[in-house]
């Protein structure tokens, strides 16, 4: 790993009679380090025992890649876990339940419901208690919504659970970054983060969005003196950033770390060393080994599987058959007490038949007797229909005849109506022209017509530009297409991260998210356009100055 995890340690003496110094070696993927630290330079506790916890103090910018020994990999999981889990690193809701269902693989294994029922997860401290109090829901759906994702990992083992908890973990604002508290020329109180891709500016309510960044390629010097901290960018056009920290001491931590991050930063972008190389392939060998046993382990676990099921078949049919012969034993007997029964009722059958033979001849003479009635009274019924359906046929004519004449007195009424109307109108147009005096004809004036209306025409002038700039089209296609498989390769994981944000949405409570769920949550709303890892450019190692301390 590009940091300080130690996967050997060794201490010279921690015993306070003794020489209050102690030794840490540290093997990291780069190098190793050695460090000869004074205990007392430290806050040490005066209670006896005294415990130290060695954590990683630079983080790497891709787990998969520089976290080579499962050693390594296992201590850093253990400490990014604790502090998402401390709210250390800020981490949204349905990113707590999926990285919680990574841990329990981790943990557990594969998912058994024979093994892992409900409530095995009680005493597990996976969630933030932020996350928990956030929504109106009891440990047991919690614990349904991560049993959920972790019978979906099946066939993970510890490493590669590990390995997927810590790849979502790294995406994280939070993750990585080291915050101290700082003023500017003004004396305005700003945060200043310390991460491997460089510095950032924050505001002190807002650990999630930088207000401004300083990638590790793009700073030229970094220096203090006193209380006061220098951070040179490379552009000398870009004016030189100034700040005062609480502490001298402050000041030697943040350049560590500068200094530190720096060189990881250096070193990511060149060719890895001869050990480092011989470190992957040892990894990479070992990992096949595992990959293999894992393999042979789950041949063996399919076979005897097999085994126990055909077993299992097997003595399910063999006890079938045990059963099916007793049953066609018990069958038999109660077939020889039947046949008995049925002899003692076939004679008694026997006698019935010639009383039932006998009433059926007298049956069958009132029978034909009841045909003949019957065959009368049809006749009867056949004849009274035909009767009334001529009635109704003769009624229905008589009424459409009924309606016919009405019709014809109605238009005869208003044929006369009209007649007389028009009688009226003769009379009176006869006695208006008896009555009216003669005038000589009069030619009508022509009227003047009117102006023919205006008309106008709006032509617009069309405006054309052409912008050429090939080498911006060339970097938008080829950022296009970095994003196309980015996207790509996180989008199943996003359906699920989006699946469960949406269910649990409507237990959150409002009146009890953070400063930094808002936030989020804004961030998100605007399409996480403002995260630290969207305001510094694509790191570049070629062709830049390292950094002069």
């Amino acid at each position: 790993m590009a940091g300080a995890i130690a996967s050997r340690m060794s201490f010279s003496s921690l015993k306070r009679k003794q020489p209050k110094t102690f030794t840490v070696r540290i093997v990291t993927m780069d190098a190793e380090m050695e460090f000869n630290c004074e205990v007392l330079d430290h806050d040490v506790s005066k209670e006896e025992p005294v415990t130290f916890h060695f954590l990683a103090k630079f983080y790497p910018e891709n787990a998969e890649e520089e976290l080579v020994q499962e050693i390594t990999q296992h201590l850093f999981f253990l400490q990014v876990k604790k502090q998402i889990l401390d709210e250390k690193i800020y981490c949204p809701p349905e990113a707590s339940v999926l990285l919680a269902s990574y841990a329990v693989q981790a943990k557990y294994g594969d998912y058994d419901p024979s093994v892992h029922k409900r409530g095995f997860l009680a005493q597990e401290e996976l969630l933030p208690k932020r996350v928990i109090n956030l929504y109106q829901m009891t440990p047991e759906m919690w614990e349904e919504r991560i049993t959920a994702w972790y019978a979906e990992h099946r066939g993970r083992a510890r490493d590669e659970a590990e390995m997927e908890y810590l790849k979502i973990a790294q995406d994280l604002e939070m993750y990585g970054v080291n915050y101290f508290a700082i003023r500017n020329k003004k004396g305005t109180e700003l945060l200043l983060g310390v991460d491997a891709l460089g510095l950032h500016i924050y505001d002190p309510e807002n650990r999630l969005t930088p207000k401004i960044s300083f990638p590790w390629n793009e700073i030229r010097n970094i220096s203090y003196s006193d209380k006061e901290f220098t951070i040179k960018p490379l552009d000398k056009k870009i004016d030189v950033f100034k700040f005062n920290s609480s502490k001298l001491r402050v000041n030697k931590l943040i350049l560590q770390l500068c200094i530190g991050n720096h060189d990881l930063f250096m070193r990511r972008r060149k060719a890895d060393s001869l050990e480092v190389q011989q470190m992957k392939a040892q990894a990479r060998e070992e990992k096949a080994r595992k990959q293999m046993e894992r393999q042979r382990l789950a041949r063996e676990k399919q076979m005897r599987e097999e085994a126990e099921r055909t077993r299992d078949e097997l003595e399910r049919r063999l006890l079938q058959m045990k059963e099916e012969a007793t049953m066609a034993n018990e069958a038999l007997m109660r077939s020889e007490e039947t046949a008995d029964l049925l002899a003692e009722k076939a004679q008694i059958t026997e006698e019935e038949a010639k009383l039932l033979a006998q009433k059926a001849a007298e049956a069958e003479q009132e029978m034909q007797r009841i045909k003949a009635t019957a065959i009368r009274t049809e006749e009867e019924k056949r004849l009274m229909e035909q009767k009334v359906l001529e009635a109704e046929v003769l009624a229905l004519k008589m009424a459409e005849e009924s309606e016919r004449r009405a019709k014809e007195a109605d238009q005869l009424k208003q044929d006369l109506q009209e007649a007389r109307e028009a009688e009226r109108r003769a009379k009176q147009k006869l006695l208006e022209i008896t009555t009216k005096p003669t005038y000589p004809p009069m030619n009508p004036i022509p009227a003047p017509l009117p102006p023919d209306t205006p008309s106008f025409n709006l032509i617009g002038d069309s405006l054309s530009f052409d912008f050429k700039d090939t080498d911006m089209k060339r970097l938008s296609m080829e950022i296009e297409k970095e994003k196309v498989e980015y996207m790509e390769k996180s989008k199943h994981l996003q359906e699920q991260l989006n699946e469960l944000k949406t269910e649990i949405e409507a237990l959150k409570l409002k009146e009890r998210e953070t400063a930094l769920d808002i936030l989020h949550n804004e961030n998100s709303d605007r399409g996480g356009t403002s995260s630290k890892h969207n305001t510094i450019k694509k790191p570049q190692a070629q062709g830049r100055r390292p950094i002069c301390i």
